[in-house]
C-alpha cells in the first residue's frame, strides 16, 4: 500500500512492524480505501469520513477549465506525435528533447491534479470522453498539419500489437488453424524440418543464432481477447496519452501525473482497463528499451497501485481477460530467447530452454510482468479463476517447462574452462521469480479441503508436462554423466503441490503418485543434483571455474533453498518411501560414485574417482542419506516447528542481527510480515529460542549491532547439526556451529573434549511417508554399514571421523524408527537371493548381532590380503560385490539385481533394459591412464557382527584395555549420553539397542566378556596387539605434545612479564616527565625501529612519536552543562555567541581597540579555535631511524590510508597514526638535585631572583641535530593549523603573533588534559591521557623557541605584578595606547609565559613564587569581577565595613578588607560602576552572604589553580593527590605551596589565606585599579568568567523520523536548493550539502569547507538520507557508523530496510568521547582521501 506522509503520521502504529520506503514518483494515497486496507488502519481524518458531506462545486466555476483543457491535452498529444520518430532512427536524446520542451505543460497538469477532487473529476471527464477525442484528434479536413500529425500517429500504431504486421501476414495460415486445446491453448512444436513451409520468420531467428531453431508458440484463433495480438485502437485521450507514455518509455513527469489522478474512482477503473489493453505493447517496448531498469521501476510503480486492489484485479480478470493477457505476454516474451536443450541426449533432444545469456534474462527485463502476475495471484478470487481455467494452467506449465533444465553445466575433464560464464545469476533469478514465486502465490490458496480439486489438477498437469519433458530429452533411466542442471521447476511444482495436498488438504499421497517407472525417472535428476553438490565440494568440477561453486552455494542459499533444495529433497523422500529401498540405496551410492570403495579389502580400484576425492564423496553420500531420513520440513512438521528449527540452525552458526535472521530464514512458509500461518509470531519464537545482546562498542573501534544468541537450553536440546549442514552456504559455518557448541559444553561442564555432532530425535512421520523408514531397514544399507565399521576398525585409507559419525547416526535413526512387523514379508519377496547369506532379515535390530564369518573380495594382486592362506574350502562363502571397470558379477551386482527386479515389475523385457543401460554406463566411464593391476579373488576371515565392531571401536577410541565391562549396561546413565564424543555415541547406541532387545543385551555382555577378560597380553590376537601398540604410541605422542605446549606457554608468559616490566619504566620516562630525571643520571629511551636503548643526545636525538592535530573542541564549550538542542522546526535556532571560542575572540578584539597591540597579545591565550593538540602513543625512536622509516614508506607502493608526503605514518610498534616526532631533551643530572630542594628564602628574595632570571639574556642554542629537529617540530606545529588561527595581531607575521601562538599551544594542551580528566583534578593520579602525555617534551621545545624572544624590561608584567611603579614612567604612554591593565590580563597565560621564557630547568621555588604572585592577581580580579555584580547600596555597605577593619594585623589577608579597598579604588573617578537603574533593580534582589562571596571567589580562582597544579605535575613530576570535590580548592592550594596545612573543605577555609604579598597589598591593588580607565568597556573586560562546562555535541531527538521529515526537504542556506545529499554538523547544527557542486568554493565542497571553519578541519556530519555519521579529519574521511538504531539494535544504512530508528545514547556518547579525546584517527581504521569532494 502507499500512504502520504500526512496520513502515515496521523495513523496509529503502536506495536506495528513496518518497513517504510519513500517514493520519489508520487502516486495515490490508499488511506481511506477499504479495498486496500482495513478501516482500523485509516488515519484520524479518513476514519472520520470527512469526505462524505462535501458540498458540490457550482457548475459555472469549472466551465472555463472544461472548455480549455481538451485543447490543452490535444496540444500535448500533438506535440508527442510530432516529436516521435521510430526507435532505430531516433536517439535517446531526441526523445528527451521533446520531453524537456513539454515539461512546463505536463507540470501544469500535475499542478491541476493537486487542486483537489473537483478538478480531477473535470480532467477524468475530458480524458475519457470518446466524442471529444473523435472530434479533436483526427484533425479537420482543411487542417493540413492536423492530418499529417494524425498520419504519424497511425503509423506509430501499426506495430503496437503483440504480433507485428509483417509477422501476421507471414503466419496468417498458422493463426487461422485453431489448436485443439480450446481457448488460449498453445501447441508446443519441435523444430520444423529444413524444407518445412512454416519456417520461422527472420525476426524469430534473433541475429542469426545457429544453436537450433527457435521454438514456436502457436496462438489459437479463438484466444479470448484478440486485442492481445491485434494492433491497438484508441477511443479517448487517456488511451492515447498512455500509448505515448509507453512509447517515450515512461517519462517521470507523465507517470506522476497519471498516478496523481488515481484518487478519482472513475479514472482509476478506466485507466486500469487502458493499462491492461496496452499490456502487450508495454512488454514489446520494454524488450527494446536501452534503459530497461528505469522503465521497469516506473511500470511497477503504476501497476502495483492498480493490481493491489482485489476488487479491481477481479474486475479486470473478468472483463479484460487479464490472466490470459499476462500469461500470453510472458510466453511471447520468453519465446524470443529459446535455444535447444543439450541435456541427456544432445543430438536427439527436442526440448527447448531459455538462453540465460540473453539480455532479457541477464537484465531481468521480465521482472515487472512477473511481479504483476504474482501480485494478482495474491488475490484469492483471481487465483481461483486461474486454477479453474485448465487451458491457462496448461499454458503456464509450458511456460515453466522453458526453464526446466536451463543453464546446463558440463564437467570439464581436461583443461580449465577459458571463460567463466556468469549466466547462473540470471538462471537462478529467473527460476525464483518467474516460476517459484507464482507457485508460492498459488499454494497460499490451496490450504483447505475445499480446494482439493485445484491441487489435483495442478499435479495432473505437472505429471503430464514432466512426461512430455522426459520424452523430449530422450530420457530412459540413466542420467548422462558429467552433466548437471540445478533448474527443475516442474519437479518442484509437483513436489510442493504434493506436500500441500498431504499436509493441508488431507489427500492420500498414493492417489497423486504415478507408477513406479515414472517415480524412478522423477527421482533421477534431483538425486543427480545432490551427488553433484558433493562432487563440486570434492573439487571434481574445479576445471569449470569458481562459478560452479557459486551455483552450488546459491542452490542452498536462504532466498532459494525453500524453492530448490527443500522440494528436491522432499521429492526424493517421496520416491524413497515408495520405491524398493535396496534399489534406492544402491542408486545413491552409484550416483555418488563410491560403490568401488565399499569393499572389505584394504585396497581397491576406483574407475571414476581419484583417491583424494573418495573420502569427501563417501561423506557426502552418507550425509545425504542422514538428511533424507531425518529431515521433516515437508513430512508432517507444523509451520511453528519448521520456523523454530530454521531459526535455531541459523543462530547456532553465528549470533545474528534481527534483520539478518529475517533474511536468512526462507521466506515461505514464513512471510516477511513476521507472522507465520498458525498465528505464531516471529518475535515470540525468537524470544523463546534466543537472548538479545545489546549493541556494544568494542575498544578496537568496531561497532557491534544488537545480536541474538541461542539460549543455553537450545544448545542442550535443540541444536541440530543436520539442519545446520543443510542450511550452510559456506562449509566453515558448520565448523563455526560445532565450535560454539563445544564452547557451550565446556562452559557448563557437560563435556570438555572435542564433541561430536549431537544426535537429535525426530518427530514421527506422517502416515503417508512411513515407507521412508524402510531405507534404514534394508539389507543393502546394513551391508554398507557393516563394511564401513570394519574398514574404520581396520584403519583402511579414506575413512574419517565424519564417516563414522554418519554411520552411527544412521544406526541410531534405524533404532529410533522401527518398521512394523507386517512389512517384513513384502520386503523378503523383493529382497531376492543375493543378500540372504549376509543377513537373515531386514530389521536392523536383528541384523546388529548377526555374525558374518567370511567374505569373498576382489583385490589387486599387490594388496596385502593376497599373501594370506585361504581358509578350508568347506566354509560357506559369503559374497560381497565390488564394482569394477566392466561391472563383473561380484558383490554389488545388487544394483543390477534391483534393476532386473524393477524391469520385471514394470513389465519391460530384460534384453531391452540391458541393451539400453549396461553398455551406456560402461562406455561413458572415464578410464585413468595406465593399465590397472590384475584383480584376484580372495577370502577374508571376519567373524564379526555390527555389534562387536561397535564395541571394538569403542575400545579403540577410548584407548583403554577394559573400556566396557560386562556389567556396563546396568550402570549406564542415559542422560549423560546426550552430549559427547564418538565414545558417548557408541555407548548411546549400545544402550538403546539393549533397551529394545534382550537378545542384544546378552550379545553385548558376551562380546564384552570375551573382549575384556583379565588375560595376559600374549593371548591377544596380532591385530589387537598391533592396534594396542598404535594406541599406546598415540597416547605417548599426545602427552609429549601437551608437555611441549605447556612449556611454550610458560615461556611466553615469562617473556610477557619481563616485557611489561621493561616497558613500564620506559613509558613513564618517555611520558611522565621530570621524576625519572631526578632518579637517574640520564633517561634511557628504546628505539622501536632499531631496538637499541640509550639516552637522547645532541648528535643523535631520540624523539616521541606524536600526532599533531588542529582542534576547536575547547572553543565549542558553553557555560551551560546541558547540550544545545538540534533545531527540528523553523522556530528553533542555535546561537554560537555563548561559546568559549567566540567569547575569547570578542575579548581580544575589545582589548585591541583600546590597548597596545603587543601588550594585548601577551594578555590572553588563543587556540580555543584551531589550537594545536599534541598526543603520543608513548613510543620513542631515533630521529635518523625515523627518517629512513619514512623513506621506506615512501617507496612502498601498497595503498595506505595516510599520506607519507604530508609526513604521516603509523608507529612502527603499535600502528597508531602519527605525523611528527617530538625530540626528547637530553637529561641533565647536575641540576636535578637542586630542582626540588625546599626553600627557606623569603618571598621578597624569591621575587628578586625571578626578576633577575627574567633579565638574563637568552643563550642561543648551539647548532646541533637536536636544535635542528626542534626547529622542524615548531614548523610542523605551525603547519598543523590554518593561518587564520595564528594571526590575531594587527601586523600579521610579527614576532608578537608568533609568541602568542607558541604559549597558546601549551595552554591548549593543558586545558585539553583538564577536560579529559573530567574538568577537575579530584581524581588525582595520572589519568589514561596523562600517562601518554608528552607535555614535558613539548614544554622544552616551546621554551627553546620562546627564549629567542626577550620581553622588554620596561613592559615586563612581572614588575607590575610585584613592584610599586614610579610616577615618572607615566609620561611615556601619552603618545601611544596604554598597556593592558593587570586586572584585564589572563593569569594562566602569564604563568605559561613566565615559565617558558625563564631559563630551563626552572627551580621549583621560583615556580611556586610565580604561582603565588599570580594568585594575588587572580584573587584581586575575582574581587573586582564580583563587585560589579553588587547593587550600589551593597557596594557602599561593604566599602564601609571593610574600611573599619583595615588597620588590623591580618588585613592584607582579609577578603572583606581587600574587597572594600577594591570597591573604593574602582569607584574613584567613576571608573567602573556607572549606575544603570534597570540593572540595579535586577541585581538588588540577590543578597551576598560571606559564604556566597567565598564560594564565588574560590570558583573564580579554581581554573587557575588547576592549570598551575597540572603544569607543576608535568614539570616536576609531583603526584596529584585525589580529593573530594568540596576539598579541591584547599587540596590544590596545599599542592602548590600556597597553604602549609592539610586540605580542608571549601566552606571551612578562606581563599584569602593563600595570599602572600611581596609589597603592601593596598598599594599594589590601588596601582592595578588605577590602570583601569573609566571607559564603558572596562566593566565588560572586568567581568570575566573563567569557568566553562565540558564540550558537548548537540542533543538529538530520540526518533530519527523527526530529523528526516524536517531536513530531507529543507533548502540549503547557500544555494537555496534542496540538496541531493543533505548533511548536518553535529557540533554546531549547520545544514550543508554533501558533495554539492552548487556550494563549491575554490574547488572545495561544502562539508570540507565547514569542517575547516567549524572544527579546524575536523567535522562530524550526520547524512540525512543514509542515517550514518561521516567524520572528516584534515584531508581524510571515514564512515563512522550510525547512532540511530532500530528496535533490535541494528543500523539501517541508506534507510534501505525502512525501519523506525531511535537514538542509541551509548553510541552517541562514544562518538562524543572520541571527538573530545581526539581519538578518531586511532580508533577508526577505514580512512580514505576525500579530495575536497565532500
Amino acid at each position: 500500500m502507499s500512504l502520504c506522509a500526512e496520513c502515515f503520521n496521523n495513523g496509529d502504529h503502536t506495536s506495528h512492524d513496518f518497513n517504510m520506503f519513500r517514493s520519489q514518483a508520487g502516486g495515490a494515497c490508499d488511506c481511506g480505501d477499504g479495498n486496500v486496507m482495513r478501516d482500523s488502519g485509516f488515519c484520524r481524518r479518513h476514519r472520520l469520513k470527512t469526505g462524505e458531506n462535501v458540498p458540490s462545486i457550482p457548475c459555472d466555476l469549472l466551465l472555463m477549465s472544461e472548455m480549455v483543457l481538451p485543447r490543452f491535452i490535444l496540444f500535448i498529444i500533438q506535440y508527442l506525435r510530432d516529436g516521435y520518430v521510430e526507435q532505430d532512427s531516433s536517439t535517446e536524446r531526441d526523445l528527451q528533447k521533446v520531453l524537456q520542451q513539454l515539461e512546463p505543460q505536463i507540470s501544469f497538469l500535475e499542478e491541476l491534479t493537486k487542486m483537489g477532487g473537483a478538478m480531477r473529476t473535470v480532467l477524468t471527464k475530458i480524458l475519457t470522453n470518446q466524442q471529444a477525442f473523435m472530434d479533436l484528434s483526427m484533425g479537420q479536413e482543411d487542417n493540413l498539419y492536423a492530418k499529417k500529425n494524425y498520419e504519424k500517429y497511425l503509423s506509430a500504431l501499426k506495430n503496437s500489437g503483440l504480433v507485428s504486421v509483417e509477422e501476421k501476414t507471414l503466419g496468417a495460415a498458422e493463426v487461422t488453424d485453431g489448436a485443439d486445446g480450446g481457448a488460449g491453448a498453445v501447441v508446443l512444436m519441435g523444430s520444423p524440418g529444413p524444407g518445412s513451409p512454416d519456417e520461422p520468420c527472420k525476426e524469430d531467428q534473433d541475429g542469426g543464432q545457429s544453436v537450433g531453431q527457435r521454438k514456436r508458440v502457436k496462438l489459437s484463433s479463438n484466444t479470448k481477447d484478440p486485442c492481445i495480438i491485434e494492433s491497438l485502437k484508441h477511443k479517448c485521450f487517456l488511451e492515447e496519452l498512455l500509448f505515448w507514455t509507453i512509447k517515450y518509455e515512461f517519462p517521470q513527469k507523465m507517470v506522476t501525473f497519471l498516478l496523481n489522478m488515481l484518487p478519482d474512482q472513475d479514472y482509476k477503473i478506466t485507466f486500469t482497463k487502458t493499462f491492461v489493453q496496452h499490456y502487450a505493447f508495454i512488454m514489446k517496448t520494454l524488450m527494446k528499451s536501452h534503459e530497461s531498469d528505469t522503465m521497469s521501476n516506473r511500470i511497477v510503480h503504476i501497476s502495483v497501485q492498480l493490481f493491489s486492489n482485489e476488487e479491481l484485479a477481479r474486475h479486470m480478470t473478468e472483463e479484460c481477460q487479464l490472466l490470459d493477457i499476462m500469461v500470453t505476454v510472458l510466453l511471447y516474451m520468453m519465446e524470443s530467447c529459446l535455444i535447444k536443450s543439450e541435456l541427456q541426449d544432445e543430438e536427439n533432444n527436442r526440448h527447448v530452454v531459455v538462453n540465460c545469456s540473453e539480455a532479457l534474462l541477464k537484465n531481468n527485463t521480465y521482472w515487472p510482468l512477473v511481479s504483476d502476475f504474482i501480485n494478482i495471484l495474491s488475490h484469492q478470487s483471481v487465483a481461483k479463476k486461474f486454477l479453474e481455467d485448465h487451458s491457462l494452467l496448461m499454458l503456464w506449465m509450458s511456460f515453466v517447462s522453458f526453464f526446466q533444465g536451463m543453464n546446463l553445466n558440463k564437467r570439464e575433464l581436461n583443461e580449465h574452462v577459458e571463460f567463466e560464464s556468469q549466466t547462473y545469476y540470471a538462471a537462478f533469478a529467473a527460476e525464483l521469480e518467474a516460476c517459484a514465486q507464482p507457485m508460492w502465490g498459488l499454494l497460499t490458496h490451496c490450504k483447505v479441503k475445499e480446494t482439493q480439486e485445484y491441487t489435483k489438477t495442478v499435479v495432473r498437469y505437472c505429471l503430464e508436462t514432466l512426461q512430455i519433458w522426459f520424452d523430449a530429452i530422450g530420457f530412459i533411466d540413466e542420467p548422462a554423466s558429467n552433466q548437471v542442471t540445478f533448474h527443475l521447476p516442474l519437479h518442484r511444482y509437483y513436489a510442493m503441490f504434493l506436500s500441500r495436498a498431504v499436509k493441508c488438504q488431507g489427500l492420500d499421497l498414493d492417489s497423486l503418485l504415478p507408477d513406479q517407472e515414472m517415480l524412478m525417472k522423477i527421482m533421477v535428476h534431483p538425486l543427480q543434483i545432490q551427488a553433484s553438490l558433493s562432487e563440486i565440494h570434492s573439487n571434481m568440477w574445479v576445471r569449470n571455474g569458481l562459478q560452479i561453486k557459486g551455483q552450488a552455494m546459491t542452490y542452498v542459499q536462504s532466498h532459494f533453498c525453500n524453492s530448490m533444495i527443500d522440494p528436491d529433497i522432499y521429492l526424493l523422500q517421496v520416491c524413497a518411501s515408495r520405491l524398493d529401498p535396496d534399489y534406492f540405496i544402491s542408486s545413491v551410492f552409484e550416483r555418488f560414485k563410491v560403490v568401488d570403495l565399499l569393499t572389505m579389502a584394504s585396497q581397491h580400484q576406483n574407475a571414476v574417482l581419484d583417491s583424494e576425492q573418495e573420502r569427501p564423496m563417501l561423506e557426502g553420500a552418507l550425509t545425504f542419506l542422514v538428511i533424507l531420513t531425518s529431515l521433516r520440513i515437508h513430512l508432517g512438521k507444523f509451520y511453528e516447528r519448521i520456523l523454530r528449527a530454521e531459526m535455531v540452525s541459523q543462530l547456532c552458526m553465528n549470533d545474528r542481527t534481527h534483520s539478518a535472521l529475517l533474511d536468512l530464514i526462507p521466506e515461505n512458509p514464513n512471510p516477511k510480515s513476521g507472522v507465520v500461518p498458525g498465528s505464531c509470531s516471529f518475535e515470540d519464537m525468537l524470544s523463546a529460542v534466543a537472548d538479545f545482546k545489546a549493541p556494544v562498542f568494542e575498544p578496537g573501534g568496531s561497532m557491534q549491532q544488537g545480536m541474538y544468541t541461542p539460549k543455553a537450553e537450545v544448545w542442550e536440546k535443540e541444536f541440530d547439526p543436520i539442519m545446520v549442514v543443510l542450511r550452510t552456504v559456506y562449509r566453515r559455518d558448520v565448523q563455526s556451529a560445532m565450535d560454539r557448541y563445544s564452547a557451550f559444553l565446556k562452559q557448563y561442564g557437560i563435556h570438555t573434549g572435542n564433541p561430536w555432532p549431537p544426535y537429535k530425535e525426530r518427530t514421527p512421520l506422517h502416515p503417508c511417508y512411513k515407507g521412508l523408514t524402510r531405507l534404514l531397514h534394508c539389507k543393502t544399507l546394513h551391508i554398507v554399514i557393516f563394511t564401513l565399521l570394519y574398514k574404520i576398525w581396520m584403519d583402511h585409507p579414506n575413512m574419517s571421523e565424519h564417516v563414522l559419525c554418519m554411520v552411527l547416526y544412521l544406526i541410531e535413526l534405524g533404532l529410533d524408527n522401527q518398521l512394523q512387523e507386517n512389512k517384513e514379508d513384502e520386503v523378503s519377496i523383493l529382497g531376492g537371493h543375493c543378500h540372504d547369506s549376509w543377513f537373515p532379515g531386514t530389521n536392523l535390530l536383528s541384523n546388529l548381532h548377526h555374525v558374518i564369518n567370511f567374505v569373498r573380495v576382489r583385490v589387486p594382486e599387490t594388496a596385502p590380503e593376497v599373501k594370506r592362506e585361504p581358509p578350508p574350502s568347506t566354509i560357506h562363502f559369503i559374497l560381497f560385490f565390488s564394482f569394477q571397470n566392466l561391472r563383473e558379477a561380484q558383490v554389488f551386482s545388487l544394483v543390477a539385481e534391483r534393476r532386473r527386479k524393477f524391469q520385471e515389475i514394470i513389465n519391460r523385457s530384460n534384453t531391452e533394459a540391458t541393451q539400453v543401460v549396461r553398455p551406456k554406463s560402461s562406455s561413458t566411464r572415464w578410464v585413468p591412464p595406465g593399465t590397472p593391476p590384475q584383480l584376484v579373488t580372495e577370502i577374508l576371515e571376519i567373524r564379526e557382527s555390527m555389534l562387536s565392531l561397535l564395541i571394538k571401536l569403542h575400545q579403540k577410541m577410548s584407548s583403554k584395555q577394559n573400556s566396557l565391562s560386562a556389567s556396563w549396561l546396568d550402570d549406564a546413565d542415559t542422560g549423560r549420553l546426550a552430549h559427547g564424543d564418538g565414545i558417548t555415541a557408541i555407548e548411546r547406541i549400545l544402550s538403546k539397542a539393549a533397551a529394545r532387545s534382550c537378545q542384544i543385551k546378552r550379545s553385548i555382555q558376551d562380546v564384552c566378556g570375551k573382549l575384556f577378560p583379565p588375560v595376559l597380553p600374549k593371548k591377544s590376537s596380532p591385530a589387537d596387539k598391533k592396534t594396542m601398540d598404535k594406541e599406546e604410541r598415540r597416547q605417548r605422542a599426545r602427552e609429549r605434545q601437551k608437555k611441549l605446549l605447556a612449556e611454550f606457554a610458560s615461556r611466553q608468559k615469562s617473556f610477557m612479564e619481563t616485557a611489561m616490566d621493561v616497558e613500564s619504566p620506559e613509558a613513564e620516562a618517555a611520558m611522565d616527565l621530570g621524576s625519572s630525571e631526578v632518579m637517574e643520571s640520564e633517561t634511557h629511551y628504546d628505539c622501536v625501529i632499531c631496538g637499541q636503548s640509550g639516552p637522547s643526545t645532541e648528535d643523535r636525538p631520540t624523539g616521541l612519536v606524536v600526532l599533531l592535530q588542529a582542534t576547536s573542541v575547547l572553543g565549542h564549550r558553553c557555560k551551560s552543562k546541558e547540550p544545545k538542542n538540534l533545531p527540528t522546526s523553523d522556530e528553533e535556532h542555535i546561537y554560537s555567541a555563548d561559546t568559549c571560542g567566540v567569547a575569547h575572540d570578542v575579548r581580544l578584539t575589545l582589548m585591541q581597540q583600546f590597548f597596545k597591540d603587543s601588550s594585548c597579545l601577551q594578555s590572553v591565550s588563543i587556540g580555543w579555535d584551531g589550537g594545536v593538540y599534541v598526543q603520543t602513543c608513548g613510543h620513542t625512536l631515533h630521529i635518523d631511524c625515523h627518517k629512513s622509516y619514512m623513506e621506506s614508506l615512501r617507496n612502498d607502493q601498497v595503498l595506505q590510508g595516510f599520506s607519507v608526503d604530508k609526513g604521516e605514518f603509523t608507529c612502527p610498534l603499535c600502528r597508531q597514526f602519527a605525523n611528527s616526532v617530538l625530540p626528547c631533551r637530553p637529561g641533565r643530572a647536575a641540576d636535578a638535585a637542586s630542582w626540588h630542594t625546599p626553600t627557606s628564602k623569603k618571598t621578597t628574595v624569591l621575587v628578586k631572583e625571578v626578576d633577575d632570571l627574567q633579565e638574563r639574556l637568552a643563550l642561543f642554542p648551539t647548532e646541533s641535530n637536536l636544535s635542528k629537529e626542534m626547529e622542524l617540530v615548531i614548523k610542523d606545529i605551525k603547519n598543523t593549523t590554518q593561518k587564520k588561527y595564528m594571526d590575531y595581531g594587527k601586523n600579521p607575521g610579527s614576532p608578537d603573533n608568533d609568541f602568542l601562538f607558541m604559549y597558546s599551544v601549551a595552554r591548549t594542551n593543558l586545558e585539553l588534559e583538564l577536560v579529559h580528566r573530567g574538568g577537575n583534578l579530584c581524581s588525582g593520579g595520572a589519568s589514561a591521557a596523562a600517562k601518554r602525555s608528552c607535555l614535558n617534551q613539548l614544554f622544552h621545545v616551546l621554551a627553546m623557541h620562546m627564549r629567542l624572544y626577550s620581553i622588554d624590561s620596561a613592559y615586563n608584567p612581572w614588575t607590575r605584578l610585584t613592584q610599586i611603579a614610579q610616577n615618572k614612567e607615566e609620561d611615556g604612554f601619552e603618545q601611544e595606547r596604554p598597556e593592558v591593565p593587570m586586572l584585564f590580563r589572563d593569569a594562566p597565560s602569564l604563568l605559561i609565559i613566565f615559565v617558558l621564557t625563564m631559563p630551563q630547568p626552572l627551580r621549583k621555588e621560583h615556580f611556586t613564587c610565580v604561582v603565588k604572585m599570580l594568585y594575588n592577581l587572580q584573587f584581586t580580579q575575582g574581587l573586582a569581577a564580583m563587585s560589579t555584580k553588587f547593587s550600589s547600596e551593597e557596594r557602599q555597605a561593604r566599602m564601609m565595613s571593610g574600611a573599619l577593619a583595615k588597620n588590623t594585623a591580618i588585613s592584607e589577608k582579609s577578603c572583606e578588607v581587600l574587597l572594600s579597598h577594591v570597591i573604593s579604588e574602582l569607584s574613584k573617578e567613576n571608573r567602573v560602576y556607572n549606575v544603570n537603574p534597570e540593572e540595579t533593580a535586577m541585581l538588588s534582589s540577590s543578597v551576598w552572604s560571606p559564604q556566597s562571596v567565598e564560594i564565588s571567589l574560590q570558583q573564580f580562582c579554581l581554573p587557575f589553580l588547576r592549570l598551575s597544579c597540572l603544569l607543576q605535575h608535568h614539570l616536576y613530576g609531583d603526584s596529584l593527590t585525589g580529593c573530594l570535590e568540596e576539598e579541591e580548592f584547599s587540596s590544590l592550594a596545599v599542592c602548590l605551596g600556597l597553604l602549609p596545612s592539610s586540605p580542608q573543605p571549601s566552606n571551612a577555609m578562606h581563599s584569602a589565606s593563600c595570599l602572600e604579598w611581596p609589597v603592601s597589598a593596598f598599594d599594589l591593588v590601588s596601582q592595578w585599579c588605577a590602570e583601569v580607565t573609566g571607559d564603558r568597556q572596562s566593566k565588560t573586560l572586568l567581568v570575566q568568567d573563567p569557568q566553562w562546562a565540558a564540550p558537548r555535541l548537540l542533543q538529538l531527538p530520540d526518533n530519527y523520523n523527526i530529523i528526516f521529515q524536517y531536513y530531507h526537504r529543507k533548502a540549503c542556506t547557500v544555494c537555496k536548493k534542496v540538496p541531493k545529499d543533505p548533511a548536518l554538523c553535529l557540533v554546531c547544527g549547520a545544514f550543508v550539502c554533501l558533495k554539492g557542486v552548487c556550494c563549491k568554493q575554490q574547488g572545495i565542497c561544502e562539508c570540507v569547507l565547514h569542517s575547516q571553519h567549524c572544527g579546524a578541519a575536523a567535522g562530524i556530519f550526520l547524512l540525512i538520507n543514509a542515517s550514518v555519521i561521516i567524520i572528516i579529519r584534515g584531508h581524510r574521511f571515514c564512515l563512522w557508523g550510525s547512532i540511530y538504531l532500530d528496535a533490535h539494535g541494528e543500523e539501517d544504512r541508506d534507510l534501505r530496510r525502512g525501519k523506525p530508528l531511535f537514538l542509541c545514547e551509548e553510541r552517541y556518547r562514544v562518538l562524543e568521547q572520541q571527538w573530545v579525546s581526539h581519538t578518531f584517527d586511532h580508533i577508526n581504521k577505514r580512512w580514505g582521501p576525500h579530495y575536497n569532494g565532500l
